[in-house]
Formats: C-alpha cells, structure tokens, sequence
C-alpha cells in the first residue's frame, strides 16, 4: 500500500497535511535571517537559537528542528510532525516505535483520542513503508 493509499483511509487523521508549524513572531525572524524552514535541520538548537539573538530558545529550535525532519517522512506533512515533536519524538522514534504508541503518546498529551485505531493502521502502513525505502537506499549504496 503506497502512502497515496493511505490518504483515502477511512476515519483516518490526515497524516499527510501540512498546517503551519511556526508562530508569526517565528515566521519573521526567519525571513529577517533569509532561512527558508527546510533549513532547520541544518543546524544545532543552540546555533540556530544563537542566530535568532535567543529570541527563540533553544528547547523550541529543537522542537522546530525534529518537525522539520519528521516532515520529510513520505506521506507525513508537517501537522501530525508537530504534534508528535510537540509529544517529545524525534524521527528515529517516529521511524522505529509502534505506531500505538507514538499515537497514544499525541492522544495523552492532547487529552482526548485525536487518533484512532484507523490512523494507527494507516501510521503502521507509512512506517512499512518508509522501512522498504531504506532498504531500497541501502540496496542502491551496495550496487555502487
């Protein structure tokens, strides 16, 4: 099942939309430093928060820094990365932990079950998913 598959699952969260994940206040400082978003994995917390003149803190350039890179995760946009960052996961645990618990994780911290048993079956086919992309990658490494 592709991750287009898994858009069209019924009763599921939307995994795959983007929302902003960025404050106003946010949004200028990084076009006031010239820094599109997809830069931010391209830096530490504390160098990017070091850029910002501290006005964003180090813990939410982390924050900031894991969205980024759960986003680039086929078939995830940047709403459920944020919510999973905000969680306290990073793209390894997003990767690698059960897809029950990572939503069960976003469902405590929201209070009530934003995802449902659908999004977890719809989560479980993406992590699949990005599972047989790396072993394509790691086949296409061995052939050179």
């Amino acid at each position: 099942m592709s991750f287009n598959n898994v858009h069209a699952m019924p009763g599921a969260f939307p995994l795959h939309q983007d929302k902003s994940y960025i404050s106003e206040s946010e949004w200028v400082i990084w076009k006031l430093l010239c820094r599109p978003l997809s830069s931010l994995p391209e830096s530490t917390p504390e160098a990017l928060s070091q850029a910002t003149g501290g006005q964003i803190s180090v813990q939410r350039c982390d924050e900031l820094i894991r969205i980024a890179n759960i986003a680039t995760l086929s078939g995830l946009g940047t709403w459920i990365a944020r919510l999973l960052a905000e969680t306290g996961y990073d793209v390894h645990d997003v990767c690698d932990k059960p897809a029950n618990v990572l939503l069960d994780g976003i469902n405590k911290r929201m209070g009530y079950a934003l995802c449902n048993d659908a999004t977890v079956r719809a989560f479980e086919q993406l992590q699949l998913q990005w599972r047989g992309e790396e072993k394509q990658l790691e086949k296409s490494g061995q052939a050179e």
